[in-house]
């Protein structure tokens, strides 16, 4: 079910209503109060983030250690801003952000920012992928010199991102320094269950997955194979394809300091492209993995 702007208008009205989804995700519906000890009601304070105690009156604030924590900018712009990048297939950028919501660039910038990292907080995928895994890396930014691996020499200024996806599952993905046996194979061996399939390209980096426990076949692309039997990179490429197309046409260029958090956004939208309506809520919910400040 598609979760509309009509949808999130209707839940989130105002910011009392953005706080108090943030209390019940990070304190849940029967709270006990750290305190007195006791099971009890908390009773929102007037003109501040913040609740009390029904027995003792201690005060607590679900805000802080989250994105929220020291901004002034109301709680109901956060969670639209948050609707925004969950709703829309590239994201937003900030100068959108700032039309949209009426701030500062300097603050649309935060907001979208402070997002990408709470996307990044995909805890239900911290287990390893595993049944048949595509693994492939990529060349972002930069100026290609028409020479080379992807038309690239190896000192020039572009960011070399890895990417591991599970078929019909999720994707995983990081900026690495090289693409050396070194470097690629703890990656794996950590992110991808032991005797899982592996398609690769034909990286001599991936020669020595089958001694770690892995089935392993490879495509040739440099002489213009692009399936062999069961062995493909398809998913992991299309991956790429959206991802350079999503920051090119919405984002324009990415600093290679903030690369990683729109490679965290972008597989979280991946992720969750079976249930497109459960996003908001999904990355809403990530609030509570957070530790609980008092």
């Amino acid at each position: 079910m598609k979760y509309t702007h009509k949808n999130f208008v209707e839940d989130f009205p105002d910011d009392a209503a953005c706080l108090a989804r943030i209390m019940e995700l990070r304190y849940g519906n029967e709270p006990i109060c750290d305190k007195c000890g006791k099971s009890t009601h908390f009773h929102p304070i007037t003109g501040r983030r913040a609740f009390a105690c029904q027995w003792c009156g201690h005060h607590v604030y679900p805000c802080v250690g989250t994105p929220f924590e020291k901004s002034s900018t109301p709680l109901t712009l956060w969670f639209h801003a948050m609707y925004l990048m969950t709703a829309t297939r590239n994201g937003v950028s900030a100068k959108e952000l700032q039309r949209q919501l009426g701030v500062t660039y300097k603050t649309a910038w935060r907001i979208g920012h402070e997002i990408r990292k709470l996307m990044g907080e995909r805890n239900e995928l911290n287990g390893p992928l595993s049944g048949h895994v595509e693994i492939d890396e990529t060349y972002i930014g930069g100026k290609a010199t028409g020479k080379g691996r992807h038309g690239a020499l190896s000192g020039d200024n572009k960011t070399i991102v890895m990417g591991m996806i599970q078929r019909g599952g999720p994707f995983k993905g990081q900026i690495v320094p090289d693409v050396k046996r070194r470097t690629l194979k703890p990656i794996i061996r950590e992110n991808v269950e032991y005797g899982s399939t592996i398609s690769t390209d034909e990286l001599s980096a991936y020669n020595v997955l089958p001694v770690y426990g892995y089935q392993h076949g490879k495509v040739s692309h440099r002489q213009k194979q692009y399936v062999n039997g069961l062995f493909h990179v398809n998913n992991i490429e299309n991956f790429w394809k959206h991802l350079k197309g999503g920051i090119r046409s919405t984002h324009m260029s990415v600093s290679p300091k903030y690369l990683q958090n729109y490679i965290e956004e972008f597989g979280f939208r991946y992720n969750h492209r079976k249930e497109p309506g459960t996003m908001f809520y999904r990355m809403l919910s990530h609030l509570a993995k957070k530790e609980t400040a008092v």
